[in-house]
């Protein structure tokens, strides 16, 4: 066997090893059993939204734990075949062999990343703003480009999106967006999304076709479930209805049903368009709570609260990531120094290395440049 194939199967090996210890192999399969016994609960559906957690609790465990036995097997399967290869003296079966076990290396590795997505609420779903900011018409079309985008990584991932509120911008684009995002690990994969995003390109909207710079900026933050307590006194908060605006025609709103809500001690404010006026008060109060227990969140994580200390405004020194389209291709992050100039993938949604490199960052406390330099 290679010296190289002989490396890959350790590394494998290592990945599974901590894999287990993460899940906690011993109990997995207790508790699968638990859940088990409480999925036929003939009353479990009484409680619609916690049933749906406890549904989507067991498959996390399920998926982990086929995860890792998957690796297992295909791993114990390529060394087999590579053994009789050798054996034969079959060059093709060692080769198709070698390169499963080169996948499975990269496999190993994106579940090992996946694992790390273990914090209070990671495995939530998720709200994802987006505001236009410095540049005008430019901002908005931005905004856009960003919110198609992360419906596009959304979807890809097979998550369940639903638009929250939006406002046209004047000429084009948006001026801000809000969605829900729901789907395992929803606000996990997404909480280093928050920042400043700034796109460098030559305007659609110049005559004169000359290079402009855009920002919009991006704020994500975790639904609350049951299991989290958030008190809001009434005393504290305003609850406004208004009639949003449409595109005209037969969809304009006739009746006040959009709802906005200010929670005066740390002036957040939230909104709601899409729905009835019943549905939006109860969408808008949701993300209220989830916008405090962000906050709170941020108090307990240093490093997230000084993420968003760096935030700031949307426009130039505070921006988290920057795309160029001209006068050349990159998307680059400025947090982790990740950068790739397939530009048109990551606006179509292929974001998962741009994630991923920011989520092992969290881990490890130190950027992508810092840990290749040791």
């Amino acid at each position: 066997m290679r010296a190289e194939t002989t490396n890959q199967i350790e590394a494998i090996r290592k990945s599974i090893a901590l894999l287990k210890r993460r899940m906690d192999w011993e109990t997995a399969g207790h508790r699968m059993e638990e859940f088990d016994a409480m999925t036929e609960n003939p009353d479990l559906w009484n409680d619609p939204d916690r049933a749906q957690k406890l549904m989507r609790d067991r498959q996390a465990l399920s998926d982990s734990i086929s995860g890792v036995e998957g690796l297992e097997q295909d791993l114990s399967d390529s060394i087999e075949l590579i053994e009789l290869g050798e054996m034969e003296d079959d060059a093709e079966i060692v080769s198709e062999a070698e390169a499963t076990i080169a996948n499975l290396v990269d496999v190993s590795a994106a579940k090992e990343l996946e694992a790390l997505l273990n914090g209070e609420a990671d495995g939530n779903d998720t709200f994802l703003e987006i505001n236009s900011g410095a540049g005008g018409t430019e901002s908005c079309d931005w905004a856009s480009m960003l919110a198609r985008m992360y419906v596009r990584w959304a979807e890809k991932k097979g998550y369940e999106v639903e638009l929250q509120s939006m406002t046209q911008g004047e000429e084009a684009g948006i001026k801000s967006a809000a969605y829900k995002i729901s789907g395992r690990n929803a606000y996990g994969w997404l909480k280093s999304e928050s920042g400043v995003h700034r796109l460098v390109r030559i305007s659609p909207y110049d005559s004169s076709a000359r290079r402009h710079t855009s920002f919009c900026s991006v704020w994500v933050y975790p639904v609350v479930d049951d299991n989290i307590e958030i008190d809001v006194n009434p005393a504290d908060i305003r609850i406004d209805t208004y009639r949003s605006s449409g595109a005209g025609g037969q969809h304009v709103n006739t009746t006040d049903s959009a709802v906005r809500i200010t929670h005066h001690p740390t002036g957040i404010v939230v909104t709601s368009s899409e729905k009835s006026q019943h549905q939006n008060r109860d969408i808008a109060m949701k993300a209220l709570k989830s916008r405090l227990y962000q906050m709170e969140l941020d108090r307990r994580n240093a490093s997230i609260n000084e993420a968003h200390a760096a935030k700031g405004d949307a426009g130039w020194g505070n921006q988290i990531r920057s795309y160029v389209l001209q006068p050349y291709q990159m998307v680059k992050d400025l947090r982790t120094g990740f950068e790739t100039s397939d530009t048109g993938g990551v606006l179509d949604g292929d974001l998962d290395g741009l994630m991923a490199a920011t989520l092992a960052m969290d881990v490890s406390g130190k950027t992508r440049a810092e840990a290749q330099a040791e």
